[in-house]
């Protein structure tokens, strides 16, 4: 008796094992005993090859852009002492291009009344080539002019620059630059900004330049020109524009400072500043 159930038991087994095996050919499943290699081979060669031609660039760098930054543009209101008036001041710089070439625009300029006595302004044109992580360098020509009671003066010069981020997220820019006639001067600024909160941020400013020989219609000596330091509080209503206020310090030295003076200017001077930061 006990034998025959064991029979009967091992006929059933059979039985519904070969009924499971017939459904699952019906629906197109393999069976086992059929796979031959590793199942991750076979599902490789069932996947399709997409051409190459149809794969999109993994990095975006042939892309032209236009980009414009007005870093400052601020009046400065009278604080008293001889000679000093409202006076304004602008630098902005941009670029067209791609990650590699571009063609930079510089422009700055101001009205400075306690200091020059009357307009500086200058423009620059120059073509930029990125030369490692985070540097461009650039040359090209920059025209600069001044206006002095009444009287302009006017300038070619031909530039070599270089410009990026240094450790600690400074960024600077330095300028070598020779006149028509020879002149040789420079121009190194740095600029930082400190978060105090995602919207508020405190810019620090730093800017120098020095000659090589005297011009003494820009009213340049040779030598140290001028050293200035500024503080600029600016609140990001949008990450694109953003006003501000400050204060500003500019000291010249030397035969540049004796040159202002004789000028009516002074060679030292502390302004507080408002203005608006703005991109795009």
């Amino acid at each position: 008796m006990t034998f025959a159930v064991f029979v009967l038991i091992v006929g059933l087994g059979a039985a519904r094992a070969e009924a499971e095996s017939m459904q699952g050919h019906a629906a197109g499943i393999p069976d086992s005993s059929s796979i031959v290699g590793p199942i991750s081979e076979r599902a490789q060669t069932e996947v399709p090859v997409v051409s190459q031609q149809r794969w999109p660039s993994p990095v975006m760098d042939r892309e032209r852009r236009l980009f414009t930054l007005v870093d400052v543009l601020e009046y400065r209101p009278r604080t008293g002492g001889d000679g000093s008036n409202s006076d304004y001041r602008w630098d902005v710089e941009g670029w067209y291009g791609g990650d590699y070439n571009r063609l930079w625009f510089k422009s700055e300029g101001q009205q400075d009344t306690a200091f020059k006595a009357d307009y500086d302004v200058d423009f620059q044109l120059l073509y930029g080539r990125f030369l490692w992580k985070h540097y461009d360098i650039q040359v090209g020509g920059r025209m600069e002019t001044q206006s002095f009671r009444g009287g302009n003066v006017a300038r070619g010069m031909g530039v070599i620059g270089l410009q990026g981020i240094v450790p600690y997220y400074y960024e600077f820019e330095s300028s070598l630059f020779i006149d028509q006639g020879g002149a040789v001067s420079a121009r190194l600024s740095y600029t930082k900004d400190f978060l105090l909160t995602q919207r508020l941020i405190l810019q620090g400013r730093f800017q120098t330049n020095v000659a090589i020989q005297r011009v003494e219609e820009f009213t340049t000596g040779s030598g140290l020109n001028n050293l200035e330091f500024g503080a600029r509080l600016r609140y990001e209503i949008h990450r694109k524009f953003a006003p501000y206020m400050g204060l500003s310090f500019d000291r010249s030295f030397g035969e540049t400072a004796r040159l202002v003076r004789q000028q009516g200017g002074d060679s030292s001077q502390i302004r507080f500043v408002v203005g608006v930061r703005m991109w795009f």
